[in-house]
């Protein structure tokens, strides 16, 4: 046994626990609480599962699985960014590169290497596992908004132009899942929950 990966691995999983202080601008279902980073990484990981039979293209699940645990990690640094913020991009940073590192570094070389890999992979978008992670990750906060009768888009005035733009990205890794998507979409405004300019 290697105690230095060991405690290497040990002082990870303890950093990581700051995940679950990193709130999220979207509320849970049916609910007023904001989300956290870590619970918001933990119903990713269970969508991709339970979706992934509507994958446009076939994927390594356990692949995604990782993507979708580990994508938000460096918001223990960076801070989580709206996808709507008009002052902050929300694409990878400078600040985010720094945060992999220094997190991800925590690690023994070997699985540092490997969880920076497979970040930077989601972060890039291109491969199959990438698009259905990020169709994941653009689908759960339409799920909630549509559950709290427009949440953070009533609260911060988005509109059915910024919504649509945002969450076409999903057709990249699902068109079943984005078919569907849509069509929330079309009926939150029907609804009065979003609004056209």
């Amino acid at each position: 046994m290697n105690t230095e990966d060991l405690l290497n691995q040990i002082a990870f999983i303890k950093e990581i626990d700051k995940l679950k202080y990193i709130e999220r601008k979207t509320k849970l279902f049916n609910s007023d609480r904001n989300e956290n980073d870590a619970e918001h990484s933990w119903h990713l990981a269970l969508m991709a599962i339970v979706l992934a039979e509507h994958s446009n293209e076939p994927i390594d699940v356990l692949k995604v699985v990782k993507m979708v645990l580990i994508h938000d990690i460096v918001e223990i640094d960076a801070g989580d960014v709206f996808i709507y913020d008009t002052q902050k991009n929300h694409n990878n940073t400078d600040e985010e590169r720094l945060a992999a590192n220094r997190i991800f570094g925590l690690l023994p070389k070997k699985q540092a290497n490997e969880m920076i890999a497979i970040w930077e992979e989601f972060e890039a978008g291109e491969t199959n596992e990438a698009k259905f992670a990020k169709s994941m990750d653009r689908l759960e906060p339409l799920l909630q908004n549509t559950s709290n009768n427009g949440g953070t888009w009533k609260e911060f005035g988005v509109n059915y132009e910024k919504v649509y733009e945002k969450k076409s990205a999903i057709k990249e890794g699902s068109k079943t899942i984005w078919n569907y998507a849509e069509g929330l979409i079309n009926e939150s405004v029907e609804k009065g929950i979003l609004k056209k300019d």
